[in-house]
């Protein structure tokens, strides 16, 4: 039914590694347990899993739809939206009775949830009587289910309901079902059977013990994903410390609460926290801040109105209003009240609407009324045997009788009206156990006799009322203790909560930092390696450089270099914010250079400096950088110079850094050492270097050979492999800033096209045959000339073998494909070649393109191979359908992405047919697209052409 926050993070970290049943099990548990943590992800979840539900047997299948019902049901619920959350809790009832054929048990646990979802939809009605029953069909299948925990938080839930009608009947109905000693239940059933407790302990106004129970139910709840009960127990502990009079902690449990709420945008929870933080300030006197947060709070629960937590707003609202001296808005809200009470059957709402009324109504000068309603309030709590309410009821009608000399009850016990009412509530404190009479009550009572005569009694009474003031106060100091001690448990509980979870980060720190350490000090080994392999000082200025800015963050970098004489420092080398610096010296002997210092001294220098302040002894052209490193070049006993990092920033460098900064020093040290001994040993070697750079050329100029045809002066297919990816790199990269974006005019005519034409002689072997092969040979080299007046000379024009040539156009529009393809054909067919002999042959050629990507809204579908091969596959069609032509491959809207590449090669015919493909060509009359087709060897990147 619920998760902990423990067990959802090992089922996240697992998804992604498994696969099918595995895969469609862990995801339904993740969709149904993020419901209230992340309801937006649970949708996306499910609607991954939905598809997987084809592959299962129908009764199965039914009960993962029903579960998927429900995962959506809830938010909705949460939302406000009641009728789609009840209509999809109803689905999922149908789905369970279709798949009796599935596991019992879990038929049995989704009717539960199912039930319990619609309960609370009940509820947020207003319909708690309908509510109660779907509760009891949930808990009828939660014992079907024989699942302990389900059975344990239904029934707690049943009871905090029955608390809020009777608490005494509740008490006494569910005490007995639940063990005080919750160690060893599962904390998710403690939570609710706390809550449940805790709502009992503040019915009897037992608030300490109710708030003790009441925060282990909050934290229960934030670790198991019940944000909505989270929020209902952070406002419930909230009237808790209000009751006590801890108004500051009573505050910062209406925060948490309206800190949970405010992100879900759930009406209901936003709404009583804002209602029960109101409250709270009025109290304090704040009346114009709790009128504007009451309104806040009416006007999100609106959609609302039939709930609970719409009738609490409502009595706070007319409480407000009676402050406020607005009896007519006072009358309405609890008139309103009362409505809604009467319809919960909630006895607390239906008394207290009916008392206010009457204290309205009074006020309002309408005496008779408010008789009515003050003694339709007391007859409401006779009849529930409510005493604290009898005795609100009846001081409100020792109150309308003061104010407007009405007469008397017919069997009137007293001189007066006023003193009969006063009289029967101090009768009926009597009766309460451990009831204080409050003073004001006791001093109406006295003022009433002291009014008939009576001066001894009301001269006793009194002395009762200042002494019930003092045992008022001594009550309220006792209230303000345990506010204090909760307080003071609570942020004891959370300290160590926190101690315990700062022990476990900091443990995770160290080992993810040893981790890191290892990791540095593994790729620093590989760094010295390659450093101390260069033999040329710039080489190795040049690693250095690059791996101090992929390791620390440095705007400048600079190394400086001792002369022979070891009286100067020359800057060798310096980079600042990826601009080169000028070569500078500085003395040995300047004490103000940081960096002669750092090798006079031997030793590394961390210079921090105050972002206010300016950077001392600055070299003219350099930015004013903030953290400045220096270390020493030391090969054994000798220094070589001084290395430098400096950074815009404030405490760039901690240990990490500059334990990785030393490391590089060193390596650099021993590199340029053996850089400078490699050019001593150099200078007597100029000859073989020469030759060495001859043969460098010799080699180069063999390379450019090899990537060259040697007849037709054309780049081969070896060039054409080394430099392709490149090319649908930067073309991927172009699609991939369009599909991240909103594309602009700009963007749609941007040229992240590659185009690959395939352009065959046609009837190339019959020169061959009839003039000779020098004739073909110059077939071709007039071949090449007319390629490229044809294409661009940024394209690459490739002789792929014999008389077939791929041209590779780059950063074109496939829109402009065709007229390339027309002007090639054309270049061809319009003008004859000349043989050797100086004959004149006409020849034509037949050409296939298709464009990269294939499919431009997803352009990884296609390899650069296979769009290559569609080109091929459209020369076999201009072949086959009469030569001299061109014929490309297109796709379409209706282009299906799963096995395109097949289906193009293998049933071109059904997928032209289908229009899943677009046939261009120059031919107008029906093409030849049937019979084998040769495939083209794309893997021999060795021939030459």
């Amino acid at each position: 039914m619920f998760a902990l926050d423990e067990e959802l993070a090992q089922w996240d970290s697992a998804l992604p590694e498994v696969q099918g049943s595995e895969r469609l099990a862990l995801g339904m548990a993740l969709a149904w347990h993020l419901r209230q943590r992340d309801p937006a992800r649970a949708q996306r979840l499910s609607a991954e899993i939905t598809p997987l539900l084809d592959t299962l047997p129908f009764a199965e299948a039914a009960l993962h739809r029903a579960r998927l019902l429900l995962t959506a049901a809830e938010p909705e619920w949460l939302r406000g939206e009641l009728d789609t959350a009840q209509y999809h809790a109803e689905q999922a009832l149908a789905l369970c009775d279709q798949a009796t054929a599935a596991a019992p048990a879990a038929v049995a646990a989704c009717r539960a949830d199912a039930c319990w979802i619609l309960a609370w939809v009940s509820n947020d009605r207003g319909a708690s009587a309908e509510g109660d029953r779907w509760l009891r069909q949930a808990a009828a299948a939660a014992r079907a289910a024989a699942d302990p925990v389900r059975i344990d938080v239904v029934d707690a839930a049943s009871g905090i309901c029955d608390a809020f009608g009777d608490w005494q009947t509740a008490q006494q109905r569910w005490n007995g079902r639940f063990g005080t000693d919750l160690i060893g239940a599962h904390p998710i059933a403690a939570g609710w059977i706390s809550d449940f407790f805790g709502t009992c302990a503040f019915q009897r106004s037992e608030y300490g013990r109710a708030i003790g129970h009441l925060m282990l139910s909050f934290e229960t709840a934030l670790a198991t994903g019940q944000i909505r009960r989270a929020i209902i127990v952070a406002t419930n502990i909230g009237n808790g410390f209000t009751s006590l009079n801890a108004h500051e902690a009573a505050l910062d449990w209406m925060q948490r609460g309206l800190d949970l709420a405010r992100p879900t945008g759930w009406p209901l929870s936003i709404g009583m926290c804002l209602m029960q933080t109101a409250e709270t300030l009025r109290q304090l006197g704040q009346r114009d801040a709790a009128q504007s947060l009451l309104r806040e709070a009416l006007n999100t629960l609106s959609p609302l109105s039939g709930s609970r937590a719409y009738a609490v707003a409502l009595e706070y609202q007319g409480d407000l209003a009676l402050d406020l001296g607005n009896h007519a808005a006072a009358l309405d809200s609890f008139t309103r009240l009362a409505a809604r009470g009467d319809a919960l059957c909630q006895n607390d709402f239906q008394s207290s609407a009916r008392r206010g009324q009457a204290h309205a109504l009074s006020h309002l000068s309408r005496a008779d009324e408010a008789l009515a309603a003050a003694q339709a309030a007391l007859a409401l709590a006779r009849d529930h045997g409510d005493a604290s309410g009898q005795i609100a009821a009846l001081n409100v009608l020792a109150d309308i009788h003061t104010r407007h000399q009405l007469p008397g009850p017919e069997l009137m016990m007293a001189p007066n009206p006023v003193l009969h009412y006063l009289q029967l509530a101090l009768e009926i404190a009597a009766t309460i156990e451990g009831y204080t009479v409050p003073g004001s009550l006791l001093d109406a009572a006295a003022r009433e006799y002291a009014a008939t005569g009576d001066y001894q009694r009301a001269y006793n009474i009194a002395l009762r009322a200042n002494a019930a003031r003092d045992q008022t106060h001594s009550k309220e100091a006792t209230n303000r203790a345990i506010a204090m001690q909760v307080q003071y448990q609570t942020e004891r509980a959370q300290t160590e909560g926190e101690h315990h979870r700062q022990l476990a980060a900091a443990e995770a720190q160290r080992a993810e930092v040893l981790q890191q350490t290892s990791a540095t000090l593994e790729h620093l080994s590989a760094i010295g390696q390659e450093i101390t392999a260069h033999l040329d000082a710039e080489a190795v200025f040049r690693a250095l450089d690059r791996h101090v800015h992929g390791l620390l963050d440095a705007t400048h970098f600079s190394i400086f270099l001792l002369d022979p004489g070891g009286e100067t420092l020359t800057c060798t080398f310096g980079i600042e914010a990826g601009n080169p610096l000028p070569p500078f010296q500085v003395p040995l002997d300047t004490s103000s250079a940081n960096s002669a210092r750092c090798v006079l001294e031997r030793r590394e220098i961390l210079i921090e400096l105050d972002e206010e302040g300016m950077t001392p002894n600055l070299i003219p052209g350099t930015l004013p950088t903030l953290t400045l490193l220096f270390a020493p070049l030391r090969v054994g006993e000798r220094v070589l110079g001084a290395m430098t990092v400096q950074s815009l920033l404030a405490n760039s460098y901690g240990e990490r850094e500059r334990l990785i900064f030393r490391t590089l020093c060193a390596y650099g040290a021993i590199a340029l050492d053996n850089a400078s001994a490699y050019r001593q040993v150099a200078a007597t070697q100029e000859q073989l270097l020469e030759k060495n750079l001859e043969l460098e050329q010799a080699y180069k100029a063999l390379e450019e050979v090899s990537l060259t045809d040697q007849l037709t002066g054309l780049r081969n297919r070896r060039f054409f492999l080394q430099n392709v990816d490149v090319d649908v790199a930067m073309s991927l990269r172009g699609y991939d800033t369009s599909l991240h974006r909103e594309l602009t005019e700009c963007d749609l005519q941007a040229p992240n096209d590659l185009v690959f034409f395939m352009v065959d002689l046609d009837h190339f072997k019959e020169v061959n045959d009839r003039y000779g092969h020098a004739a073909g040979d110059s077939i071709l080299v007039q071949m090449q000339e007319r390629l490229r007046e044809v294409f661009r000379e940024s394209d690459y024009v490739i002789r792929w073998g014999g008389e077939e040539f791929l041209v590779l156009a780059r950063a074109t529009h496939r829109d402009e494909a065709a007229g390339v393809a027309e002007r090639m054909r054309r270049a061809v067919a319009e003008r004859d070649f000349v043989l050797p002999d100086g004959m004149s042959l006409s020849k034509t050629c037949s050409i296939g393109f298709a464009c990269f990507p294939f499919l431009p809204d997803q352009p990884r579908l296609l390899s650069w191979s296979q769009v290559v091969e569609l080109a091929d596959q459209g020369l076999y069609i201009a072949k086959r359908s009469g030569r001299n032509a061109w014929a490309a491959l297109y796709s379409t809207a209706a282009t299906r992405a799963e096995g395109v590449f097949p289906r193009l090669m293998q049933q071109l015919d059904q997928a032209v047919a289908d229009g899943e493909v677009r046939l261009v060509s120059n031919l107008t009359g029906p093409l030849a697209l049937g019979g084998e087709r040769r495939r083209i060897g794309l893997s021999s990147d060795l021939e030459l052409g």
